[in-house]
């Protein structure tokens, strides 16, 4: 047994189209109240000039009178003192000079490059402990080298003298023997 029962579902519901005179009227309805809501705008429109002139009224409830409201805004008046109007900013009023306000993670990432440049300066310099550490390390190695350098000065100038010896040992045993 289907889920819905035996009553059906709205799918074997005879379907009903909209004639075209309907949309036709339907259209003219649509055009007719947006004429309306156009005199009336500017009929309110000519009420703020007239009272900009003579300098009457207030400026602030003409202003929200103007406005096009959406949906039930337009049939309630509303008083929320939280509400802020948002008023469209000229490119010539934007300042672009002006300090910066950074977020907190451009800051910190800022204060990490400074911080990296003075310890790398500080390192060059030789003033951090790792840059004492690496230069006692090179140190000693250097004195290993030098060391290392003349025990083989020492050998090859010891062979060489011993080679000078044997040969002169040779060189007399020649001798003798002539």
């Amino acid at each position: 047994m289907p889920k819905g029962g035996k009553k059906g579902g709205h799918k074997g519901r005879m379907r009903t189209y909209t004639s075209p005179e309907e949309i036709d009227a339907q259209m003219k309805e649509e055009k007719e109240r947006k004429k309306k809501e156009e005199e009336e705008g500017a009929a309110v429109n000519d009420n703020q000039s007239e009272d900009k002139l003579t300098g009457s009224g207030s400026e602030d409830s003409d202003d929200e009178g103007s406005e096009k409201r959406k949906g039930v805004e337009g049939l309630i008046e509303i008083e929320n003192p939280n509400r802020v109007a948002q008023k469209a900013k000229k490119v010539t009023d934007i300042e672009l000079e002006g300090p910066k306000q950074l977020s907190r993670r451009e800051r910190e990432e800022i204060e990490k490059q400074k911080a990296k440049e003075r310890y790398m300066k500080m390192h060059l310099a030789g003033k951090t402990d790792q840059a004492k550490a690496d230069l006692a390390r090179l140190a000693i190695i250097k004195k290993q080298r030098e060391e290392a350098a003349r025990k083989k000065e020492e050998e090859r100038k010891a062979k060489e003298a011993t080679q000078a010896a044997a040969a002169a040992t040779k060189g007399l045993h020649t001798l003798s023997l002539k």
